[in-house]
């Protein structure tokens, strides 16, 4: 045989042996990838409650993996397989997601591309509002299920087509970081263990279908690239949780003020640098609050901040306050200037029925009336809010009872945890009130009492900084704390007494400057004013804010018949008949 007839023969030996393991081996490839985006998204697990998110994020990624390793089989040139999966994925969310707008349940129409940048609306705005674990929300189960679809893609010629099992890799801990950096915590050890194993099976199923090795390399090259692999993997999780929490950052110099809409507020409170945030002028005869969040739901361990149905805010978004007739409600306007708030939560009066002069796209929550962005941000924003507050008399409110007819989220639910004193002082403090309203004057006269103190550091040398049960009934004992004790052991002395109650949090009024604006005195409003105050959901009235921290703020006292009826600015809208 001669020399020319010999290498055609080890060139269709190679031919022969590559059609051979090529497709194995692509096989392998896909399985160890689709192993990898596993891995990669437990951690989310943390994040978002698990629902059917999962099944549409291990569905989706198999199906698409599937499709591009039979094309590849049969031979379909790399473009006409990206083309395959982006179609099969386009079909699948569409059919997951916006069955009811598109032809057929799995074509996209314009209907399905108008809805696409709402749901990443509502899902950022989730996400900046709510705390985890998020609730598996449509929006919240569509950005995941197809953001680890197009991943799925992109990895799947990144590792089948190109051979980089190492790029893919970092795609992979990336990913897996996300939890890490949002939620900061120890590092899970089955959830690493599980990424590494697939990090490192992803690079070594790649140097097992290499066409043409030389005797020995295999088991260099493998060895060489797990070590890499391994070391960037450690490196990751060793970093990832130490880094800071993305921070939302606005125009303008200096570092900006931040809100945290849950009740760790101490270290806020504790900081030495108090500087303004916002300046306010009103109509109103007093300077109102401002809230930003509101945390109904608590589990004994903390306040949950509520995280429910927001619309675009419009004209027509926020509703007029609806009380029982004859109840007094006037309309006030408040005009707010924010210098120095990186926030995606926007102070505002209660209740708001309106508010103009914002940029950027904003929405509102209606249960509770805050406004929140997923885009925007409220540094540098001026924006004019018209709110209608119900003016009940005392007589009218000692009247109805504490009591909501309709619960949008759980406002009376009382952990098994509370701890028997918590009911025995509520008892005791309101013994001699014979009305709800009377009972939660009772209970507010008794806090802002000498039997209390105001103080910053008492709960954490004490040992009870927080908010949970345990908290309040230490705070109770102690008497020493701050604007979240006060309200903690308010929300849940009340629901002991059967009535419905929730935390807000926000900024107490602010102290006027001596200057004026559009012919009202101007109000600033400073870091050290961020606040956290009850409410108590009356009948035919709505929710009524309480401030039972001692020093602080406005005590809420409703005026007798004979005084109430004072001209005191703004503009009454219904009231007497």
């Amino acid at each position: 045989m001669s020399v020319s007839e010999a290498v055609e023969v080890d060139a269709v030996r190679d031919g022969v042996r590559a059609a051979r393991t090529r497709p194995r081996g692509d096989r392998r490839l896909t399985i160890a990838l689709w192993i990898g985006l596993c891995a990669a998204v437990l951690p989310l697990i943390s994040v978002v409650v698990p629902g059917a998110w999962i099944v549409g994020v291990l569905g989706m990624t198999g199906a698409l993996l599937t499709v591009g390793s039979v094309l590849r089989r049969l031979r379909v040139p790399a473009v006409g397989v990206t083309v395959a999966e982006l179609a099969v994925w386009a079909g699948a969310v569409t059919a997951a997601f916006f069955a009811d707008e598109a032809l057929f349940a799995v074509i996209p129409t314009p209907e399905v591309f108008e809805a696409v940048p709402q749901l990443v609306q509502e899902a950022s705005g989730e996400i900046l509002m709510g705390v985890a674990p998020l609730p598996p929300t449509t929006s919240i189960s569509f950005v995941i299920v197809a953001a680890m679809g197009a991943l799925a893609i992109a990895l799947d010629h990144v590792v089948v087509t190109a051979r980089m099992p190492l790029l893919a890799s970092i795609a992979l801990v990336a990913v897996w970081l996300i939890p890490a950096i949002a939620v900061p915590s120890e590092v899970n050890i089955l959830a690493f263990a599980f990424l590494a194993c697939a990090v490192l099976a992803l690079i070594r199923a790649e140097t097992r279908t290499r066409e043409a090795p030389e005797p020995g390399s295999s088991a260099g090259v493998t060895a060489v690239a797990a070590t890499i692999g391994a070391v960037a993997v450690v490196a990751a999780l060793v970093t990832g949780p130490a880094l800071p929490p993305p921070v939302i950052t606005a125009g303008g110099t200096g570092t900006l003020a931040s809100i945290d809409p849950t009740l760790d507020l101490g270290d806020d409170l504790r900081q030495r640098n108090d500087v303004p945030v916002l300046t306010v002028r009103t109509d109103a005869p007093t300077l109102p609050y401002l809230r930003v969040a509101t945390l109904s739901v608590f589990d004994g361990e903390v306040w949950r901040p509520d995280r429910l149905r927001s619309v675009s805010l419009t004209d027509e978004a926020m509703r007029p306050v609806a009380v029982d007739e004859g109840i007094r409600v006037t309309q006030y306007r408040t005009t707010v200037a924010i210098s120095n708030l990186a926030s995606a939560y926007l102070p505002v009066p209660f209740p708001a029925v309106g508010v103009t002069g914002l940029d950027g796209l904003w929405r509102t929550v209606p249960y509770s009336r805050t406004v929140i962005s997923g885009q925007a941000n409220a540094q540098g924003q001026d924006y004019e809010v018209v709110s209608q507050v119900p003016r009940p008399t005392v007589e009218q409110i000692r009247a109805t009872r504490a009591d909501v007819p309709e619960q949008v989220v759980d406002v009376r639910t009382l952990p098994e945890s509370t701890p028997a004193s918590v009911y025995e002082l509520a008892e005791e403090v309101t013994a001699e009130a014979t009305n709800d309203y009377d009972r939660l004057i009772a209970l507010q006269s008794w806090f802002r009492s000498d039997e209390f103190s105001y103080s910053l550091r008492s709960p954490v040398l004490e040992g009870f900084d927080g908010s949970g049960s345990d908290a309040v009934a230490a705070f109770l004992e102690v008497r020493e704390g701050y604007c979240v004790h006060f309200a903690g052991a308010f929300a849940l002395m009340a629901r002991t007494l059967g009535m419905p109650s929730r935390i807000v949090v926000g900024f107490l009024p602010g102290e006027y400057t001596g200057d004026t604006e559009g012919g009202q005195r101007l109000a600033e409003v400073r870091t050290s004013q961020l606040h956290a105050w009850p409410e108590v959901h009356f009948e035919g009235i709505g929710w009524v804010a309480f401030e039972p921290t001692k020093s602080l703020g406005n005590a809420t006292r409703f005026l007798a018949a004979s005084e109430a009826g004072v001209d005191d600015g703004g503009e009454d809208i219904a009231g007497p008949t």
